[in-house]
């Protein structure tokens, strides 16, 4: 009896085992077929962030903002754009893609086609319309971009299901983010202050963007005029505020504090994108999506693509050493912190990973650099022109051979060279000559006869990564440090160069799978879609040249 009853214990044991044994690999296999991803990519481009401000301003930052993403984050202390020209919509298509203009073929804001002598606007689509407006500011789409993005490739990986969106007070700056497969893309309409999409991506906006749009917040914001957030005697990372080297607004006298922004909505609210506001209302519109869309709750992991314009706006207006530049980045600070506590509360901390960068940088005011005993100047690019096309007039006997001598390229006029049969390759050789004489003018060269030039090798490099054959100018030409186009009493900066003060962008990671730490390794904004892939487990864009940073990941 006692062995009939030790041997059914036995049994059940062993039949427990079984269970427990067969239970544990069933529950280990759903575990390991389950990809851990993050809910939620927030992708953040701040317009014209100077790698220095992470520093310039850092003690004046709270804790909630860019201290939150360089403590508990990883920052990429070296990070460079490896093209030229360094500008807006470069930058975004760039960072997006992993890709840089000669394959991507964003070439600039705006580029001329090369076989016809179009001028193009980089995301214009005359096939396309405005939804929620009555202007043409909607007749976009993303479809001159070239390559896929890393929110297209999350969107192929997932079969669809992430939901993308992408976010900015500029178009560009939310279409090429977004990508060609995103379920919308919004930026401001400066007629009306609204928020608007392209019939490329909807129909009609969503109940929630004409809510958003019915609250009027453009106007709000503005009437509350801009005066500094601190005492403006603590301003001491800025100039005076009275100084020669800040711009105007339009009908005022001066450009101190208190900016009266209250009186300047006429005809439409395009100064809020040259105030700290213009943050602002970006930042109302990306809460409004997460919390409608329902990002980061869909099962899959959604991505939202988001660009703080209002800093590019106010540096060409005020520059870099402006107490009104100082004032927009402790203001986005702040925007920042709002920001990822939303999420935090949204999403779940540690749920969503986030990353910060910059479509390029900015120089100092020429006229600032002068006074301050440091080599600089402006040269006029049209008055260069029309010396050049007198010079080539003169060898050819046709006018106007050069079309422009924007983005640090020489184009020509292709239509009329081919038809009068004028030989072009003497043509380019006239033009290097020419200009390398002009003493504010460090490099000229061939593109087509680049390693032969006496350049520095990086020199090259960014030079060949910017130029689309199709799409760019077949002569370039680098100015001195400190030199930009503009009349000798210009006012604000600018950018587009390939020096640190244009190219040394910030890169931060944070949140989920992101490591704490920084690293001086030299990067490249090519990487950042690469690494975006490499944490997803999903394809690099197609274009893509970078490589992942692995320092980031946590291992």
């Amino acid at each position: 009896m006692i062995q009939i009853i030790s041997k059914e214990v036995k049994k059940a044991t062993l039949l427990l085992l079984i269970i427990i044994t067969v239970g544990h690999s069933i529950g280990f296999a759903q575990k390991q077929n389950t990809l851990p991803r993050p809910k939620l990519v927030v992708g953040i481009v701040v317009d014209q962030m100077r790698w220095d401000y992470l520093y310039r301003y850092y003690d004046r930052y709270g804790s909630q903002g860019f201290k939150r993403m360089l403590n508990e984050g990883f920052s990429c202390e070296n990070t460079m754009i490896d093209y030229l020209p360094t500008v807006t919509a470069i930058g975004h298509s760039t960072i997006y893609t992993g890709s840089v203009p000669a394959i991507h073929g964003i070439a600039g804001n705006d580029f001329i086609i090369e076989a016809t002598g179009q001028n193009m606007y980089c995301t214009e689509d005359s096939t396309e319309h405005t939804v929620g407006g009555t202007s043409t500011a909607g007749n976009m789409s993303p479809r001159n971009l070239l390559t896929t993005t890393i929110t297209d490739e999350l969107k192929l990986a997932t079969n669809f299901r992430s939901k993308v969106i992408g976010i900015a007070i500029k178009d560009r700056a939310s279409i090429l983010p977004a990508g060609h497969t995103a379920n919308a893309a919004y930026w401001l309409d400066n007629g009306t202050g609204n928020w608007i999409s392209s019939t490329y991506y909807m129909k009609d906006l969503p109940d929630w963007v004409k809510a958003l749009n019915a609250k009027k917040l453009p106007e709000k914001y503005l009437k509350m005029d801009w005066n500094p957030l601190y005492d403006i005697k603590t301003y001491v990372q800025s100039s005076a505020d009275d100084n020669r080297y800040e711009g105007k607004f339009t009908g005022v006298t001066t450009s101190t504090f208190p900016i009266k922004t209250s009186g300047m909505m006429v005809g439409g609210y395009d100064i809020i994108r040259t105030t700290p506001y213009g943050n602002s209302i970006t930042l109302d519109m990306v809460k409004e999506a997460i919390d409608h869309e329902g990002l980061g709750k869909n099962g899959v992991t959604d991505f939202l693509a988001v660009s703080f314009s209002a800093p590019d706006y106010v540096g060409h207006k005020f520059g870099v050493n402006a107490i009104e530049t100082e004032d927009t980045y402790l203001r986005l600070d702040k925007d920042l912190g709002e920001l990822f506590n939303y999420l935090d509360d949204k999403v779940g901390k540690g749920s969503y990973t986030v990353f910060l960068s910059a479509d390029h940088g900015a120089g100092h005011n020429a006229n600032f650099l002068l006074d301050n005993k440091i080599p600089a100047g402006f040269w006029n690019s049209s008055a260069v022109q029309n010396e050049l096309n007198t010079f080539l007039e003169t060898k050819f006997g046709q006018k106007n051979i050069v079309t422009s001598l924007g983005y640090g390229q020489v184009r020509l006029n292709n239509r009329l060279i081919a038809k009068n049969n004028l030989p072009e390759e003497a043509i380019r050789k006239e033009i290097v000559r020419y200009l390398s004489s002009k003493p504010n003018f460090a490099f000229v060269a061939d593109v087509a006869k680049l390693d032969d030039a006496p350049l520095p090798g990086d020199l090259k490099t960014k030079i060949i990564n910017g130029y689309n054959a199709k799409r760019s100018g077949p002569i370039t030409y680098i100015l001195e440090p400190g030199w930009y186009g503009g009349a000798p009493n210009s006012t604000g900066t600018t950018h587009g160069s390939w020096n640190p003060y244009d190219a040394h962008i910030p890169l931060l990671w944070m949140g989920w799978g992101i490591k704490q730490g920084a690293s001086n390794r030299p990067v490249n904004m090519t990487d950042i879609a690469p690494t975006i892939a490499g944490l997803l487990h999903i394809q690099m864009p197609n274009g893509c040249i970078g490589k992942p940073i692995e320092e980031v990941f946590k291992k």
